[in-house]
C-alpha cells in the first residue's frame, strides 16, 4: 500500500511560479513510475507530466511543455512538479499518481494505482 500526500497549492497571479511536491510512503517509491494529472472545474482529469523510476526520463503535455518540469528524489520519497508561467488555464486540482512496481510508464490514467488527494493550484489573471 502506497500513500501519496501532495502539497504547494495556492493562489498565484500569472506569469507566477508553484512547486508541487507529492511525499509517498513506504519502501517502493524508487521502483515506480510516477506522474501528475490535473481536473479543471466542469472538465475530465487530463495528462500532466510523468516521470520514469530513476527519473532520467520525463514526458509532457503539450499545454505545459517548457513551462512545467517533474523530477524526483528517490531518497526522499518525493515527487516534484515546477510550474512556471502560470496561467489562468492552468486553474485546477492536481494530483500525483504511482503506478505499479517495475512497470513502463503511461500517460493513461488506468495505468496508476495509488493517487494523491489533490492539491489546489488557482492562477488569477
Amino acid at each position: 500500500q502506497v500513500q501519496l500526500v501532495e502539497s504547494g497549492g495556492g493562489l498565484v497571479q500569472a506569469g507566477g511560479s508553484l512547486r508541487l511536491s507529492c511525499a509517498a510512503s513506504g519502501r517502493t517509491f524508487s521502483n515506480r513510475p510516477m506522474a501528475w494529472f490535473r481536473q479543471a472545474p466542469g472538465k475530465e482529469r487530463e495528462f500532466v507530466a510523468r516521470i520514469i523510476q530513476s527519473g532520467g526520463s520525463s514526458d509532457y503535455a503539450d499545454s505545459v511543455k517548457g513551462r512545467f518540469f517533474i523530477f524526483r528524489d528517490n531518497a526522499r520519497n518525493t515527487v516534484y512538479l515546477q510550474m512556471n508561467n502560470l496561467k489562468p488555464e492552468d486553474t485546477a486540482v492536481y494530483y500525483c499518481a504511482a503506478g505499479p512496481q517495475a512497470t513502463v510508464w503511461s500517460r493513461r490514467q488506468n495505468a496508476y494505482d495509488y493517487w494523491g488527494q489533490g492539491t489546489q493550484v488557482t492562477v488569477s489573471s
